[in-house]
């Protein structure tokens, strides 16, 4: 696996966010609040967001490799009756994939979520047809739980998802 860290966003990041988001290959399989093309506009908003953001109910970091953003991954716990779980979302640049790294940020970041939030629960929701985010998850320790046909829409397309969670006696093993 190829070492990296998880640290808070930093207004400097930005035009680095850029050049690691702005893929179309990542954009296709995140939510539709993830923009493509990834502008600097876009990220200044973006890391501004988690600054502003610290503390509360999300954690958001950045994946870092040779002292460079190359990523993100971040836990916002949820409300209402979902007060204790929390949703798992993250992306790497294409170039970082399949090297090891977003498995073990899952694990660094849920350990981390458990520690710091009074949650039972963490999901994620990946499409279906992502079998790359499935893996990662899979090896995080996440059980899947099912999936929602035909539960989104994407680029003018209904595709399904999937439910995976983490749930805390399960990270504590």
């Amino acid at each position: 696996m190829q070492e990296f860290q998880l640290r808070m966003w930093r207004t400097e990041d930005a035009k680095a966010l850029v050049q690691a988001a702005d893929n179309p290959n990542i954009a296709r399989n995140l939510r539709n609040i993830f923009p493509s093309p990834y502008t600097l506009e876009d990220a200044l908003w973006y890391i501004n967001d988690c600054i502003a953001h610290a503390g509360g109910n999300r954690m958001d970091r950045a994946i870092e490799v040779d002292k460079k953003p190359v990523g993100s991954i971040g836990i916002t716990v949820k409300e209402d009756v979902y007060e204790k779980s929390a949703e798992l979302g993250y992306w790497l640049s294409e170039e970082y994939w399949r090297r090891g790294i977003m498995s073990e940020a899952v694990k660094r970041i849920c350990k981390e979520a458990f520690a710091v939030f009074d949650i039972v629960r963490i999901y994620a929701e990946p499409f279906a047809h992502n079998t790359g985010s499935r893996r990662v998850l899979e090896k995080a320790g996440f059980t899947y739980e099912g999936t929602m046909r035909n539960g989104i829409f994407k680029n003018k397309e209904i595709h399904s998802y999937c439910m995976y969670a983490l749930l805390r006696e399960e990270a504590e093993d």
